[in-house]
């Protein structure tokens, strides 16, 4: 398997897909709203990607967080609510949201285990700040890190209840961010001491199965190059620090905060230490390069690959009545 997770093109697989996907077995599968057209056709999609790399535990990713970050939707699909509804309920019931993210969780997954998802890119466990961009603050569990953990764990339990990995985003920190890494390179100037506080929530959730890097420059840290590119903050921070030991993944390495081209971005992700290249948008040209420019997964990103895969069992629970729990819940802080 080469170690690269790659998006569609669309509703189903072309014939130049499925010859290429064959021939570099990426690790697995990202879904956008291009590739969604309702029930039927989403699961149709799934099993053809199971049947096609003959694989029933094959990770086929999404971002369905919630609020402004959802791949399905109405009307197949019911809306969820973002990370700010769980924080506002903590301000004052903080067991109660807790419940409310997991039951939440439980019901997202349960959505997505139905049509064959088996990876959901949540929770972020960025903390908010006043001035993080609203590219994060919108999605965000809030501003103190035991909150973040406490609800990002929840969320985690919810999902995995369901038969759903979870993947914890986006370490080792986004909420001191001022710019959006779609679009710029964002820098944090912040020291030593003052990143203690980012990671304390990664720290708390060290044993999730996956997670997902930033594309920042923790000047701290490595002044040149941001977290997705630097061994030290990978080995020293993720892997040291934090004591993350789970598949490490890149955030999607199309964003404008990297440079160079698709092929050099993937090799230089691996070598600084990811185990895994998200490259989301199926450009066939830049899948290929991609593919061409990196070996087979390494052994302990394999391992690490089998061991979050395992890390659930089958779906379990009542969308309904996780919902109306939720909802419940939510509803205090009204």
């Amino acid at each position: 398997m080469k170690p690269v997770i790659f998006g569609l093109s669309g509703p189903e697989l072309t014939a130049d897909e499925r010859s290429f996907f064959a021939e570099a077995e990426p690790v697995g599968f990202i879904l956008f709203r291009r590739n969604i057209v309702d029930r039927v056709q989403l699961r149709a999609l799934t099993d053809a990607l199971r049947a096609l790399t003959g694989r029933d535990d094959l990770p086929i990713l999404i971002d369905q967080e919630g609020g402004p970050v959802a791949r399905m939707g109405p009307p197949h699909w019911p809306a969820f609510p973002a990370g700010p509804a769980f924080d506002r309920l903590y301000e004052i019931a903080p067991m109660s949201a807790i419940e409310a993210a997991r039951a939440n969780g439980q019901a997202l997954g349960l959505m997505l285990a139905d049509v064959g998802v088996s990876v959901n890119c949540l929770p972020l466990l960025d903390v908010a700040r006043a001035e993080t961009t609203e590219a994060i603050s919108t999605r965000a569990y809030g501003h103190e890190p035991m909150r973040v953990a406490a609800l990002g764990r929840a969320t985690l339990e919810g999902m995995a209840a369901a038969g759903v990995v979870g993947v914890v985003k986006h370490m080792p920190g986004h909420g001191r961010a001022l710019v959006d890494s779609h679009h710029l390179l964002p820098t944090v100037t912040a020291g030593d001491a003052e990143l203690e506080e980012d990671i304390a929530p990664f720290r708390a959730l060290a044993q999730a199965p996956m997670a997902m890097t930033s594309h920042i420059v923790y000047e701290a840290w490595d002044k040149e190059r941001p977290a997705t590119l630097s061994p030290r903050v990978i080995e020293d921070v993720i892997r040291g620090r934090i004591g993350f030991d789970g598949l490490l993944m890149t955030d999607d390495i199309d964003m404008k905060a990297l440079s160079g081209t698709a092929g050099e971005k993937a090799a230089g992700a691996i070598a600084a230490g990811c185990d895994v290249v998200l490259d989301c948008w199926a450009r066939m040209d830049e899948m290929v390069e991609i593919a061409g420019r990196l070996d087979s997964i390494a052994a302990k990103g394999e391992a690490r690959l089998a061991r979050a895969m395992a890390s659930v069992g089958p779906p379990t629970g009542d969308i309904a009545a996780l919902t109306e729990t939720r909802d419940r819940l939510l509803a205090l802080a009204n």
